[in-house]
């Protein structure tokens, strides 16, 4: 039997024989926000046999919740956090789904005066790590054990089974395993959720997902781009190549809604719904997280950030069809300029696959370095599993990225392995021609740009950064250090020098240099 089977069989057994000091308390978990994504997590609870208390600080919505969806179910509601705790077994496990800021540390505050030692309060918002830190170590001073949970997968992942992210206290673990691992989607038979890491590494993990995330769809808009304006293709047979993708190796849940998004009509008047929703997209931070602390770690995670600039210059609507009436560029008339669009949309479907490896790697690279500064120990084979099912990045690609960590839990870099070098290899030829393409035509390819020009980057040798750098002291007198070698046998070796750039002739030797 399982560890968390075992786990599992304790909370029932404890629930059967009322092993409580309290009658009453008979509740296994509660659950605060009964917002959509609450309300699915808590059904998805008792259909797994827990006993789910719910509370919603407008108590209205925890009675028509329990006459309607939760009716017949193992669910309990309560109208006060002091019912809410007294329903609840010890050591108590509450878990937040309410936005994320200060309506968590509010709700934090008002469950304290009915908690006892060894309570554990579980956040499963998009909290930022940062909050998560402070947050548990505040309350590691009080006693209370406190988890900080990713949650990926949306509305129908919450309800039929979710990614997620756990991390904080590793004291609760044992006590909410079965719980998370029950509920979780699966990958042949494995749940997708695990122990990530101490205090914040959970949410940090979940900022990453949604960074990949925001970088996964950038790319896929920007395919459509290309298809729509360069291929002239109408959005039925945009569809029949999504549909096409899904089946090969971009198969994946974005892929997947991107097909029905294409095929999707106006019942009004049967023409595309997607051609009439205005091109400014929202966003919720997560993304701009990552590209932050990408900066703060000194990791070029460069598809997130342009993927999180791309939203951004969606947003600046009145200023683009300013510019697009003054501002000259390529454009297509008439027929596509594509003869053979078949090839076009297979070298296409190489750089969205190249593309997506790059993010990927730049997203584990960011992960890795994190462990480093945080002194946290990430596990990358089981973050991949984490991210094959339930969330919304799930996709079969994860599989590899999944087994290469397993293969050698130590991979410096995604690319480095057989597997992805291979992938890269095939498809650059397709991938460099489509970025052509969309070059010659005038069509913005933002994620696409700087995937390809990262890697180009990470496979030279040598970088113009020696200019840079000589710049730099030049006028700000930054110093800079010297190649090894004998043609610089005469240049100061293993130390930062400054060199008078200005007002100096003849040959250059080491005393020309202040060290």
């Amino acid at each position: 039997m399982t560890s968390s089977a075992v786990s599992r069989l304790s909370v029932i057994s404890n629930h059967i024989t009322g092993n409580n000091t309290n009658n009453e308390s008979r509740g296994d978990i509660g659950l605060i926000g009964l917002a959509v994504m609450g309300q699915n997590l808590i059904l998805n609870m008792a259909d797994h046999g827990y006993t789910v208390v719910a509370y919603n600080r407008t108590t209205s919505k925890v009675d028509h919740f329990l006459e309607n969806e939760a009716k017949g179910k193992s669910i309990l509601g309560a109208h006060s956090i002091k019912e809410l705790c007294e329903k609840l077994k010890r050591p108590r496990r509450i878990m937040l789904l309410v936005k994320a800021g200060a309506p968590v540390d509010s709700f934090i505050d008002q469950l304290l005066p009915y908690l006892e030692k060894g309570d554990i309060i579980i956040d499963g918002g998009n909290s930022h790590f940062p909050d998560t830190n402070r947050r548990y170590d505040e309350l590691q001073t009080k006693g209370i054990e406190f988890v900080g949970s990713g949650v990926s997968g949306g509305e129908e992942g919450a309800r039929t089974g979710p990614s997620l992210m756990p991390g904080g206290s590793q004291a609760a673990w044992p006590h909410i395993k079965s719980i998370f691992q029950d509920i979780a989607a699966k990958t042949d038979g494995e749940p997708c959720c695990d122990w990530v890491g101490p205090a914040g590494a959970g949410h940090y993990v979940k900022m990453v997902h949604n960074g990949i995330e925001y970088g996964d769809m950038q790319l896929i808009c920007e395919a459509y781009d290309i298809m729509k304006r360069i291929g002239k293709f109408s959005n039925k047979e945009m569809g029949d190549v999504f549909a096409k993708w899904n089946k090969g190796v971009l198969d994946s849940f974005l892929v997947e809604i991107t097909r029905d998004i294409m095929y999707f009509n106006d019942p009004n008047d049967n023409t595309p719904l997607v051609e009439k929703i205005l091109d400014t997209a929202g966003q919720k931070g997560t993304g701009k997280w990552t590209a932050v602390n990408a900066l703060d770690l000194g990791i070029p995670v460069t598809l997130i950030g342009e993927a999180v600039f791309a939203r951004c210059l969606s947003a600046m609507k009145h200023e683009r069809v300013e510019a697009s009436k003054k501002l000259q560029g390529p454009e297509i008339t008439g027929e596509s300029p594509i003869k053979d669009k078949e090839a076009f949309v297979d070298d296409l479907e190489q750089a969205l696959y190249a593309s997506k490896i790059i993010s990927y790697t730049q997203g584990f690279m960011l992960m890795n370095q994190a462990a480093k500064d945080y002194k946290w120990k990430l596990n990358n084979a089981g973050i991949a599993l984490m991210w094959r099912g339930g969330c919304i990045i799930r996709s079969v690609f994860l599989g590899e990225i999944t087994a290469a960590y397993k293969e050698n839990p130590l991979l410096e870099n995604l690319l480095f392995h057989p597997f992805f070098d291979k992938a890269i290899i095939k498809a650059q030829k397709g991938w460099r021609s489509t970025l052509g393409k969309a070059i010659e035509y005038g069509i913005p390819t933002p994620a696409f740009s700087t995937a390809l020009a990262f890697y180009d980057g990470l496979r030279s040798e040598r970088l113009p950064a020696n200019l840079l750098q000589a710049q730099r002291d030049y006028f700000g007198a930054h110093t800079f250090q010297v190649l090894p070698g004998k043609e610089n046998e005469l240049l100061p070796k293993d130390k930062w020098v400054h060199i008078n750039w200005t007002g100096r002739g003849g040959d250059v030797s080491a005393s020309s240099y202040d060290a």
